[in-house]
């Protein structure tokens, strides 16, 4: 082998783990800076301060440094000799093809890390940019120099494959952290583009939404969305604002009235008169709180990052030692004292760190994802780990968020509790109210209906199997003074926030039917893990306290806040924080989305509406509680492996660094550059295969 152009293969480092910004919450447009600026906000290197930092331009930087690190590595000297093809590739004037490619790689592909380098001093603020830059910076011109004359060693095949490993950690990196850019998007979708707008004729027009004004008078046809905030003038219906207030059921709404804008309208049509348009209304309100609780989320700086700043101090303080020793101290030339400095400078710089915790991450994301769990946010996943407190959100995430019937009562027995849900089922499979429509969900069959007519506001009847009946609520029954029966028990199932109605056949009081917003089956299981793991289970709901404490107490959660406006969730989170607890907030609704935010792990349920899932850490694509404790029983794993990886990465330079020095070099062990080559590979596999034990 050509001592002269052998290669030192200082494997070094490969991807950095920087403290990555969090692409999961970074909104491009200028409009939107303010989204997520906190976990934007990290302590060192911050992609989006680099020209090109996209997840595309990795991509076309690995690739294209990837084909031209393939002739540097025909070309080189120590390559050439372990495939015994040194006689086949040399031809005149190899060295300099050599130099011209590497420079390629070296400008191309480094130039991201040359940049940070500047970026990173400029903040004074060096990390794993600043120990990339100067691992590739001296291999380059050390290499450079050797190749017009002075007398040393090449690094250029290191040089090229660190640079398109750290590329490749990069890409991996940025892929396994999706953009929530989207978040204020999925937002405005929920507004319809178009309204119907009435003019002073009676005459209807369809307009688009961003022309509406004050005092617009709209109409609102059954299934529609409601396109402003406003307030009924006429019509009454039923409107289903879950996905913005929480509200598990349908909320009835007469003349006088307020709508909120991205709601969507019931059965009924409705005309109403516009009160706030563009940034006033409801749904802006939440887009603004969504931002403000992004911001305001504490700074985390990662562990990679920590030992890239050690290292990095680390590597410059014995490099320098190194060089002066030699110098001052013996009779060494100062090509060898060179030589030494820039092996240090190299191994210092080791593949293994960039790959310790990018490997644990794509592993993770992988295992992750099949299990159903979506990792948006790596920083937030790797917090999961230190929960002590969860805050449910109720509809849809502790509950089905669907209204079902809870519980059939009869009161005559010539009628069983079947029965009586077969008769109602039939009155209301006519009725297109969404309680009705639960009530024929719930009964394997029906009679035939005759007759059907509505009793506005009350309820509704016909002729059923040949009787009279009626499904009728508590008013009617006030009305008409008819007696109820089993009073303790109707009056506990309402107290406990479920909604009543009553069977009469016959004009006969005979049954009653009870509604409710579903517990899942899953959320009691969660919340008995959670509390084994010492989690202090708590809910959120927009429902009155009433629902809160009956699902509270079904559940033996530790806490719960009722009744709280969607402005206010943000607050109810962070009045946990205060407690001096690490606080995640699992929900599924438009209305969950700042407090999503303001959690330091935002836990979304899959099924939930997108901007939830746009806003959240960490997505549970099953909507299963239970995957809950399986994300933080996962999250301690992951940094397990993260943490035996970093310790592997940085410990071992504890050996090689005096090493590669020549503090044994009277012993006559000094570490060649060969046999760098050799540790930093091993190292790095070490690496690779610790972090695919995470699938064990």
């Amino acid at each position: 082998m050509d001592s002269k152009h052998h290669i030192h293969s200082p494997n070094t480092m490969k991807q950095h783990k920087h403290s990555e910004p969090d692409h999961s919450k970074h909104n491009d447009q200028s409009s939107h800076k303010t989204m997520n600026q906190k976990k934007n906000d990290h302590v060192g290197h911050n992609h989006s301060e680099h020209l090109g930092h996209t997840v595309e331009d990795f991509k076309r930087r690995f690739w294209i440094s990837l084909i031209v690190t393939i002739p540097i590595l025909l070309l080189s000297p120590m390559i050439q000799h372990l495939l015994g093809l040194k006689e086949t590739l040399r031809f005149n004037g190899d060295i300099y093809s050599l130099f011209a490619l590497s420079s390629f790689v070296f400008f191309y592909g480094g130039y991201p890390f040359l940049k940070g380098l500047f970026d990173e001093l400029k903040k004074k603020q060096p990390g794993m940019m600043t120990l990339i830059a100067l691992a590739i910076s001296v291999a380059y011109f050390y290499s450079t120099a050797v190749v017009f004359g002075v007398e040393g060693e090449v690094f250029f095949w290191e040089l090229a494959t660190l640079i398109d490993i750290m590329i490749l950690g990069h890409w991996i990196e940025m892929k396994s952290i999706m953009g929530a850019s989207k978040a204020l998007e999925e937002l405005a979708k929920l507004m319809p583009d178009e309204a119907h707008q009435i003019d002073d004729n009676g005459n209807v027009a369809d307009i688009p939404v961003s022309q509406l004004k004050h005092k617009d008078k709209l109409l609102i046809k059954p299934g529609e969305k409601i396109p402003a905030d406003g307030k009924i003038f006429e019509g009454k219906t039923s409107i289903n604002e879950s996905m913005l207030t929480g509200e598990s059921k349908p909320v009835s709404k007469k003349e006088g009235d307020e709508v909120i804008g991205g709601s969507i309208n019931g059965e009924g049509s409705i005309k109403i008169e516009v009160e706030k348009t563009g940034d006033e209304t409801f749904l802006s309100q939440i887009v603004k709180l969504v931002q403000e609780a992004q911001e305001s989320k504490s700074k985390t700086q990662n562990l990679a990052n920590r030992a890239a700043f050690w290292l990095t101090i680390i590597a410059i303080t014995a490099g320098a030692l190194t060089m002066f020793v030699w110098l001052m101290f013996t009779a060494e030339s100062f090509n060898f004292a060179l030589s030494r400095t820039v092996t240090v400078m190299v191994i210092a710089c080791p593949h293994a760190l960039g790959l310790a915790v990018p490997l644990v991450v794509a592993v993770s994301t992988a295992l992750s994802a099949k299990s159903g769990l979506l990792i948006r946010n790596r920083t937030a996943f790797e917090e999961a780990r230190n929960i002590q407190a969860i805050i449910f959100d109720k509809t849809g995430t502790l509950t089905k968020g669907e209204f079902g019937v809870t519980e059939t009562f009869s009161f005559d027995d010539s009628y069983d509790e079947k029965e009586i849900l077969k008769y109602a089922a039939t009155i209301e499979s006519e009725s297109e109210h969404p309680i009705a429509q639960e009530i024929v969900r719930s009964s394997e069959d029906k009679y035939e209906l005759k007759e059907f007519n509505s009793i506005p506001g009350k309820g509704a009847e016909g002729k059923v199997n040949g009787k009279d009946a009626k499904v009728v609520s508590p008013g009617y029954l006030q009305e008409n003074k008819i007696e109820l029966q089993e009073k303790d028990k109707i009056e506990k199932l309402s107290a406990q926030g479920k909604t009543v109605v009553f069977v009469l056949i016959d004009n006969k009081l005979t049954g009653a039917i009870a509604l409710a917003d579903i517990i899942r089956e899953e959320s009691k299981e969660a919340i008995k893990q959670l509390k084994e793991l010492g989690i202090k289970p708590m809910m959120l709901t927009g429902d009155n306290k009433q629902v809160a404490k009956w699902v509270a107490d079904e559940l033996g959660l530790d806490d719960y806040f009722a009744e709280v406006l969607p402005e206010k969730k943000a607050e109810k989170v962070k009045e946990v924080q205060n407690r001096g607890m690490i606080v995640a907030m699992t929900g599924d609704g438009v209305n969950d989305a700042p407090a999503l935010a303001q959690a330091d792990v935002g836990i979304a349920i899959g099924a939930g509406t997108d901007v939830a899932v746009e806003t959240a850490d960490i997505i549970l694509v099953k909507s299963n509680p239970k995957d809950v404790v399986s994300l933080i029983k996962f999250a301690k794993a992951t940094y397990r492996k993260m943490i035996q990886n970093l310790v592997w990465a940085t410990g071992y330079n504890v050996i090689a660094i005096p090493l590669a020095a020549g503090v044994l070099y009277s012993a006559g062990i000094v570490l060649s550059p060969a046999l760098g080559a050799v540790l930093m590979s091993v190292s790095t596999v070490i690496v690779a295969i610790n972090a695919k034990l995470l699938r064990v």
